[in-house]
This record gives C-alpha cells, sequence and structure tokens, in this order.
C-alpha cells in the first residue's frame, strides 16, 4: 500500500522579505525507508518534533519528497496527476475534528466527500449511512455536530472519510485533544475499521498504550525511524524508548515492576487483559 524509499523532507525557511527559501539545511524527515502492506495496522510514534507528522503528511501528498519517492497504492506522490488519485485512496484525519467538520447536519458533513467526488445521490446515501453505521454514530445522524463530544466530532471526521470508500486512513494524533472516554471511542472505531473492513490503517501518536493493538510499531526521532517490529518486540526495550523520550504503557511498566519484584509473569504482556489474567494466576499459586 505504501512504498517509501530514501525519503527526505525539507521545510521551505522565510526570509526576511516573507519569501521561502530552500536552503535551511536542517532537515525534517532523513533517509526514510518503510512498506506498509495492504490491510496492515501501523502505529507510528514520536515525541513532539520526531517527524511522525511529516512523515503522515507524505502518505496524503500534504507534502511532497525533497529527495527520494514515496508511492501509495502504486502511484507516485511526485507526479502531479496522481494527487487527486492518492486523496481518493487515502484519507486523512487531524487532530482537531473542527478543522474537518465544516457542515450543520452530521450526515451532511459526512456527505460532503462523496458529493464532491461526484457519486450518484442514492450511492451517497448508502456510504453516509455505512459509514456512520461502521464508526457507532448512526442514531446522530440528524444532529449538529457542534454539540457533540470531542470523541463523538472525531468519529464524524473518520466517517467523513470513511464514505469515500479509502483504502488507506491516515490518523494525525486523533485523540490528542480527547478525554479517556472519547480517546477509546476513536480506538475502538479505527480497531474495527481495520480488523472487520480490511482498510489500511497509518495511525500517528504520542501515547504508547494506543500502538498495543496495532500489527506494528514504528518508532520515530530526529527525522529517522528508530525502531520498527511488533509491538511486543518495541515495548521489551522500555529502557531505549525511555531514552528517546517515550513513556512504555502502564501495563508495561506495572510488568516490569512485578517481574523485579520477583513475580513470576511472562515477559511478553502489553494488554490489560494479559496483565489481570497474569495476577489472577499469582493469586492462584498462593
Amino acid at each position: 500500500m505504501i512504498k517509501i524509499e530514501n525519503l527526505s523532507y525539507r521545510y521551505p525557511r522565510a526570509s526576511d522579505d516573507g519569501a521561502k527559501e530552500a536552503s535551511d539545511p536542517g532537515l525534517a524527515l532523513k533517509g526514510i525507508n518503510l512498506h506498509i502492506k495492504k490491510g496492515e495496522y501501523a502505529a507510528i510514534v514520536g515525541h513532539n518534533g520526531s517527524g511522525k507528522s511529516t512523515l503522515a503528511k507524505h502518505m496524503n501528498a500534504l507534502l511532497i519528497p525533497s529527495g527520494g519517492t514515496i508511492t501509495i497504492n502504486g502511484l507516485d506522490s511526485s507526479v502531479p496527476e496522481n494527487v487527486w488519485r492518492i486523496r481518493q485512496c487515502a484519507g486523512m484525519v487531524f487532530q482537531n475534528p473542527d478543522n474537518q467538520i465544516i457542515a450543520t447536519v452530521v450526515e451532511e458533513d459526512v456527505a460532503f466527500g462523496p458529493e464532491n467526488l461526484g457519486v450518484a445521490p442514492d450511492e451517497i446515501r448508502a456510504s453516509v449511512d455505512d459509514a456512520l453505521l461502521n464508526v457507532g454514530m448512526l442514531s446522530l445522524a440528524s444532529h449538529s455536530p457542534h454539540f457533540l463530544s470531542g470523541g463523538q466530532k472525531q468519529r464524524i471526521a473518520i466517517a467523513g472519510v470513511l464514505a469515500m470508500r479509502p483504502e488507506l486512513i491516515i490518523l494525525d494524533e486523533p485523540t490528542a485533544m480527547l478525554d479517556p472516554s472519547g480517546r477509546r471511542d476513536v480506538l475502538d472505531s479505527v480497531y474495527k475499521l481495520n480488523r472487520e473492513n480490511g482498510i489500511t490503517i497509518v495511525f500517528i501518536t504520542h501515547y504508547m498504550d494506543e500502538a498495543v493493538r496495532a500489527d506494528r510499531v514504528i518508532v520515530m526521532e530526529d527525522g529517522e525511524i528508530a525502531m520498527d517490529g511488533l509491538p511486543r518486540e518495541i515495548y521489551k526495550n522500555a529502557d531505549k524508548l525511555k531514552v528517546l523520550g517515550l513513556d512504555v504503557p502502564q501495563t508495561v511498566e506495572l510488568r516490569s515492576r512485578l517481574i523485579n519484584a520477583g513475580c513470576d509473569i511472562s515477559g511478553e504482556i502489553i494488554s490489560i487483559e494479559e496483565l489481570a489474567d497474569e495476577i489472577c494466576k499469582l493469586r492462584l499459586k498462593t
């Protein structure tokens, strides 16, 4: 689905007269090589300024590489004629849902994308209902989005992308402005879209616990890929993650403390359910 080879990117620098210059030596991305398969759920994590959002914007052709190449579903983003085809294939959800919601009624907002693609009215109706159903918001189709919670708004933004039937959805820190309940709702919706609909997911976050259910975790640092592997493999290196300025999930931290205290539990645990099972086994042993 995504093929990135030796990708680098340099943000233009503004000169004293306001004109943009491309002479800034600082690279936001440095020689990125990355392949993401169709149907994969990939989480890209890193602290602020690590380059993860810059990389995400390349996946939707919002940014064009300064060097190297990126192809999305076989389409080279550096070819101008491919840009709109890429954006039909790859939908993007941003951090603040208010920046993506433009209509005064939920179903009208979700219909905006398909309407602009020239989809027939009866197909739009079916796409809107299906998208809202997939994110659990069909019952609020006639409501005003501006009176909904942050988590509900973000699910409306996801539905708006989903209504255009993308094969890939890139989510750029979609839970950063949400409370724990809203975060959980959005994460559950994204997981469902990947597992039940087969949509390729690229989930950008700096919350390490949000990457637990991903198929793969990619850690960014200073514009480069520092780590790449299965969640269990990545979270085994808790010390390295902390050096990179990242916290490990609370379950992993508690697992490490229990092991250090002499408890006989698995070092592979990453989820709350797994940790609860291991603690129950410890109680039975005693």
